[in-house]
């Protein structure tokens, strides 16, 4: 019965001994083995499997050493009691069976918000199974530094070292991270900050969602950029904050008459978020200005800080602020791997003591481990080796990418600063949610432009082309297939 019940088909990406064990785990807590039945030897299920027979002989030992089988000499390893049903018996539950729909309650007419109705960003769940994915944020996972991430992982698990990890850090982060950010990161971005001016958080969109809720009230105003990155707007929605648009132009956001009457900024002023445009000079001074003037705090949203390719790129907004007002949001993940989810926060002590009392209420703090293991790998140096090769790799990828959409797509206009993505100007006629969805039938991601406008009459003709999540030898190929994709949409648009 055994021998039947354990059919494994084994994947050539992972490891045997582990896809063996998590079979075998699997079947033991399912209670699939009988009590007094000897599980298969090492001899007959590694013939059984067509694995050898020391991986067999190593997954049981471990096993064993971890209880879920026992040895008994002269006749094999067997379940350990504690996993059959009968040695562990309960009362059996009363199950009452009735029609799930009587007396279900309204989900519906119970929640104060529905953030799913929000308009938001999105791409398919299987997006890396496209041909030419021209999608933002996902950085190429070839280039993850795999075996130095290990590293510090080890650097963490060594046996020799204090396990703070291990313990509830309350509200508090990891002093050796802090550090890490304080004397290593944000001096590159020209800011000087105490370690009691620095929070960690999960990420850019947390740290946002962070100062929404105990800075933004009913009504409070919220001066933006138009475009803008969609989901910031969601999360001060969620607060009921009031968002006043502001035209987004070659040198970024234009104050208007409206701007004195803002309590707050939000602005992206490294690359503007979609567009890319970076923030002139004068404007920055400008809008530090009237923030002095009208009692204004400024959120910098500093998403590409260790992801921009400009040779000279400016410093951050916050190193020019002398008064406070600046918050300075960014994120450590962003080039390596979205999914880590870390990010930080830097702002006068007064504020971060507060976010850090709201953020205990929340989740306390971000992972620990993943906390120490980022500062290893800061402190080792592998995270500026990895950056240098992103940098370099990036910027190869964005000069393939400007050149195909010269050669392939001259009908269509882009802002060629150096952004992590390209924002391009599609003729008026097209519709870029149109042009996305036959593009696709040709395995071309594309990102229409429509949700990130504030505007009720929004132009339909913008869209997004990142180059970080596909092959570098896919990019002109890529292009070439989403032009022919244009002319079947300005052909169609002609004939309509």
């Amino acid at each position: 019965m055994i021998e039947h019940s354990l059919q494994i088909d084994f994947a050539d990406d992972r490891g045997l001994q582990e896809q063996l064990r998590e079979a075998l785990v699997s079947s033991i807590l399912a209670s699939r083995f009988l009590p007094e039945e000897a599980l298969p030897s090492c001899r007959n299920l590694s013939e059984q499997l067509g694995i050898s027979r020391n991986t067999v002989a190593l997954v049981y030992e471990s096993l064993r050493d971890e209880g879920y089988l026992v040895s008994r000499p002269r006749s094999g390893y067997y379940v350990d009691p504690r996993y059959h049903p009968q040695e562990c018996e309960q009362e059996a539950p009363v199950i009452v069976h009735q029609d799930a729909t009587v007396n279900a309650p309204e989900w519906g007419e119970l929640f104060n918000v529905c953030p799913s109705d929000y308009l938001t960003i999105t791409k398919p769940a299987q997006w890396m199974k496209y041909d030419y994915p021209f999608i933002y944020g996902q950085p190429d996972a070839e280039l993850f530094p795999m075996e130095q991430w290990r590293e510090a992982s080890r650097k963490v698990m060594g046996g020799m070292r204090d396990h703070h990890w291990l313990h509830d850090l309350v509200d508090q982060d990891s002093p050796m991270l802090i550090e890490q950010l304080r004397t290593r990161v944000l001096p590159k971005r020209g800011i000087m900050a105490n370690s009691d001016e620095i929070l960690l958080t999960l990420g850019t969109q947390n740290a946002l969602s962070l100062l929404s809720q105990l800075l933004f009230k009913t009504g409070t105003k919220v001066g933006v950029e138009s475009p803008v990155f969609r989901e910031a707007i969601n999360t001060f929605t969620l607060q009921n904050a009031q968002i006043v648009p502001h035209h987004v132009d070659a040198d970024g956001l234009a104050l208007t008459e409206a701007s004195a009457q803002c309590s707050y900024f939000y602005v992206t002023p490294s690359h503007q978020a979609p567009t890319g445009i970076g923030m002139s000079n004068a404007r920055r001074q400008q809008l530090l200005q009237h923030a002095i003037t009208h009692n204004q705090i400024i959120i910098e949203d500093d998403f590409d800080s260790d992801t921009n390719i400009e040779p000279h790129p400016r410093a951050a907004l916050k190193a020019n602020d002398t008064c406070g007002r600046v918050v300075y949001v960014s994120s450590l993940s962003k080039a390596l791997s979205p999914g880590l989810r870390l990010g930080y926060l830097v702002g006068p002590a007064e504020l971060i003591d507060e976010l850090r009392a709201l953020r205990r209420l929340m989740y306390r703090h971000p992972p620990s481990y993943i906390q120490y293991q980022m500062a290893h790998f800061l402190a080792q140096g592998h995270y500026e080796t990895y950056l240098r090769r992103y940098r370099e790799n990036s910027a190869y990828r964005w000069s393939l990418l400007k050149d195909a959409l010269d050669k392939y797509l001259p009908q269509c206009r882009y802002n060629s600063t150096r952004a992590t993505a390209f924002w391009v100007e599609a003729p008026a006629e097209i519709n870029t949610q149109r042009l996305a969805w036959r593009a696709a039938h040709s395995s071309v991601l594309i990102e229409p432009g429509v949700n990130h406008f504030l505007e009720e009459n929004a132009p339909q003709n913008f869209f997004r082309l990142g180059f970080n999540a596909i092959r570098p030898e896919a990019i002109k190929p890529g292009i070439i297939k989403l032009a022919e994709a244009l002319d079947k949409e300005l052909m169609r648009s002609q004939q309509s």
